[in-house]
């Protein structure tokens, strides 16, 4: 090989080196390929995001430059704190802190002369998803510049998102909690873990027949949507029919979930039965359901279709978590807009 003529033995060859010294006749994909697998190339070749980076910011203003470069590239790599953003996430904070570096750098000669007005009067003009993708990515920057010493206060501390991400942050301690406090019999065990696994809503559960199971499959249908059943769903229904056997075995009723009042008809249960096993505990139906689309979106890299073909719902709703999630991948809530953990409300049961 042409390359390795005359080269001590085990020196590696440089990416560079191939795609200026490869015959015509010759892949250089192939090339490259058979070096690498005999432990042999060397990438020196720049990323075209590195390149980017340098070529966006250097056309700041000198006393925002570094600081934004700096942090482009940790948001790329990464540190001991963090992981690698997406490529997509740095050019969207970018797009985002740059018309206002714009409009700082006015009258302001570096980022450390930034104040929390003038964030605020950047933030000001925009509104729904833009202003969140800003308000994080502001965030992210100043973080970043106050950890790296870079500025002397913090003017983003006190930002928050908004109302929009807090209501569908992931379930705290304490909730989790209480949900866990307030199982106490089979039917609020089956309440939960339907809502924790499945996230299913109320309704969906109260409408709930022993014709929507097929135990042997281990298939529920909630709502119209086909789901196979989970270990703890599974077992927490086993656990519910035996008892519902047990307590009303000549039962006509075909709802799952019955009462002493509703165990001679065939109605479903009331909306007081929740309230009387749940709500009166503080735990929220809803709640826990949403968290349980919430944990889904995080695992499942923010894919809105994934959520559609999981849980049945809407492409709407699917989107909205999905936007949510990225947004909490991509800056993870802190003590001012709620607390994350990576503990799911399935696992809590």
């Amino acid at each position: 090989m042409v390359l390795l003529d005359g080269r001590p033995d085990g020196e590696h060859v440089r990416l560079t080196e191939i795609h200026s010294q490869t015959p015509r006749c010759a892949s250089t994909p192939r090339v490259a390929e058979v070096l690498a697998g005999l432990g042999l190339l060397e990438d020196n070749t720049t990323p075209a995001i590195r390149s980017w980076i340098a070529r966006s910011t250097a056309e700041l203003p000198p006393g925002f430059a570094a600081a934004v470069r700096e942090w482009l590239l940790v948001l790329l790599d990464g540190d001991a704190r963090s992981r690698p953003r997406s490529h997509a996430s740095i050019y969207a904070y970018f797009a985002a802190v740059r018309p206002l570096i714009g409009r700082w750098s006015a009258d302001r000669g570096h980022i450390r002369e930034v104040t929390a007005d003038d964030i605020r009067a950047g933030l000001g003009q925009l509104r729904g998803n833009p202003l969140r993708t800003t308000t994080i990515a502001v965030r992210s920057l100043f973080r970043f510049a106050k950890k790296r010493g870079l500025i002397f206060a913090n003017p983003a501390q006190r930002l928050k998102v908004g109302d929009s991400r807090t209501s569908l942050l992931p379930m705290s301690d304490a909730e989790i909690k209480a949900a866990t406090q307030a199982v106490a019999n089979p039917a609020q065990r089956l309440i939960i873990a339907l809502a924790a696994v499945h996230a299913a809503r109320w309704e969906a559960i109260r409408d709930l027949t022993l014709d929507d199971l097929d135990l042997p499959s281990r298939r529920i249908t909630l709502a119209g949507h086909p789901q196979r059943l989970g270990d703890l769903s599974y077992q927490a229904l086993r656990a519910w029919l035996d008892h519902r056997h047990a307590t009303w075995p000549h039962t006509p009723n075909r709802h799952v979930l019955i009462s002493a009042s509703t165990a001679l008809g065939d109605q479903p249960a009331s909306n007081s039965y929740l309230g009387k096993n749940l709500k009166r505990h503080g735990v929220s139906i809803e709640r826990i359901r949403r968290d349980r689309v919430l944990h889904e979106a995080l695992t499942a890299r923010a894919d809105p279709l994934h959520l559609t073909l999981v849980f049945g719902i809407s492409q709407t709703a699917a989107g909205k978590y999905a936007l949510i999630a990225r947004d909490i991948l991509a800056d993870p809530p802190d003590q001012e807009t709620g607390t994350q953990h990576d503990r799911s409300p399935g696992e809590a049961q």
